[in-house]
């Protein structure tokens, strides 16, 4: 065998990046076991208060912390990879297969984990009009990581491709053909390595391929989006043509009269882009009440707090008419599962979501509901014609998979 060959043949690790605006989130994992070899996020880059925080998990090691500033994308690479070479983890291991990139938008043209080239390069670019927010974060993670290992295979994964499999009729808006096509305006869905994933695990733990379950996922986080999932491809989601759309979110509205806009035009005065920034920023549970995390909206509830509880009401509101809505394009379902920050955590959401949805099959065990654990669990009761389960996503598990797979073949 040769040495490349032999190289090659050991080569099981992936190092996922997640490229934000001033952050970069990353995970090293050898996919020969799943195992997380270390895990680690810098923020505030650019700023005099930039934060590196790692943790080595191959050696059992403890959080270290770098605060000092810390210029730009390739100077936070330089620092992940110095933190990771000081732990026998370096970047120009041999071990080392791919590096994943989470890429949020890959419009309709990516349906799964690319070998980014040059060519792909300026797809994800000419994406930017529909995801000005992400997808400028995520090229610059890219590039900043080719120029550091440009013998490497980098791996796009993109948020919007499990996605893809939904019908026409599902993914278009009801306007103009010409001009949606001419702009790019459909529905293409977010969070779908989680719904990928999550979908997956909820079939596994019901003891059943994913081609014969039909599954609601509720990603319920800062950012909240549900999936309806039938035979392990997805047949509607919530999210839209950007991720404003569908469910109450921590700062985002969800579905609304797109005529607000015009209305607040008009009669308040408010630009685009002050509307732009009501709705995605200063709107969903912060607007209703003044917070976003739901363990203190909770905890203003039980101290009779009623803004709170007007905005826990809408936001269960909501994730009931999905789940009702979704029910009804699949037809059968077997399971609804929780998942992400306040799906996995929220005991009261979960409970409040399923109430009244007993002729749908729907309930919920309270003791098994208020149990805490890591690991993916039923917590309906075993009479529910419909599982309930909370399944603990790992996207970043779920990127370094399609990217290792990707090399591998």
């Amino acid at each position: 065998m040769t040495a490349n060959a032999q190289a090659t043949s050991r080569a099981t690790r992936v190092l996922v990046l997640n490229s934000g605006s001033s952050s970069l989130k990353y995970q090293l994992l050898d996919m020969a076991d799943g195992s997380r070899l270390a895990v680690g996020l810098v923020e505030r880059i650019g700023e005099d208060s930039s934060r590196l925080a790692h943790t080595p998990l191959a050696t059992g090691g403890t959080k270290r912390e770098i605060t000092e500033r810390i210029a730009d994308h390739t100077a936070a690479f330089q620092a992940v990879a110095a933190e990771l070479a000081a732990d026998g983890l370096g970047l120009d291991s041999p071990e080392l297969a791919a590096i994943g990139h989470r890429v949020v938008h890959g419009g309709n043209q990516f349906t799964e984990p690319t070998l980014i080239t040059d060519e792909v390069l300026a797809e994800i670019e000419r994406l930017i009009p529909v995801a000005p927010l992400h997808n400028p974060a995520n090229i610059t993670g890219i590039r900043t990581a080719q120029a550091l290992r440009p013998d490497l295979p980098q791996i796009a994964v993109f948020d919007t491709a499990f996605h893809t499999t939904m019908p026409e009729h599902a993914a278009r808006y009801a306007i103009d053909v010409a001009t949606a096509d001419a702009h790019r305006v459909r529905r293409y869905g977010f969070h779908g390595t989680s719904h990928a994933y999550v979908s997956r695990e909820t079939a596994k733990l019901l003891g059943k391929d994913p081609s014969e379950v039909n599954v609601i996922v509720l990603h319920l986080g800062n950012g909240a989006s549900a999936s309806a999932v039938q035979g392990g491809r997805c047949v509607d989601t919530s999210m839209g043509l950007t991720p404003l759309e569908g469910l109450v979110m921590g700062t985002r509205s969800g579905d609304i009269d797109p005529a607000v806009i015009f209305h607040l035009a008009r009669n308040a005065g408010m630009s685009v882009d002050e509307i732009d920034s009501l709705l995605n920023k200063k709107s969903g549970l912060i607007g209703l009440c003044g917070d976003n995390d739901m363990r203190e909206i909770r905890r203003r509830i039980d101290e009779g707090d009623e803004a709170a509880r007007l905005a826990f009401d809408i936001y269960v509101h909501r994730l009931k008419k999905y789940i009702g809505a979704y029910y009804a394009v699949l037809g059968k379902v077997d399971a609804v599962a929780f998942t992400a920050g306040v799906g996995e955590n929220a005991a009261p959401v979960r409970e409040a979501a399923v109430a009244g949805l007993e002729e749908l099959g729907l309930a919920v065990d309270a003791e098994l509901n208020a149990q805490r654990g890591d690991s993916a669990r039923l917590i309906s009761p075993d009479y529910a014609r419909v599982a309930v389960a909370v399944v603990p996503t790992d996207e970043e598990l779920e990127i370094a998979t399609q990217a290792y797979a990707l090399v591998s073949a």
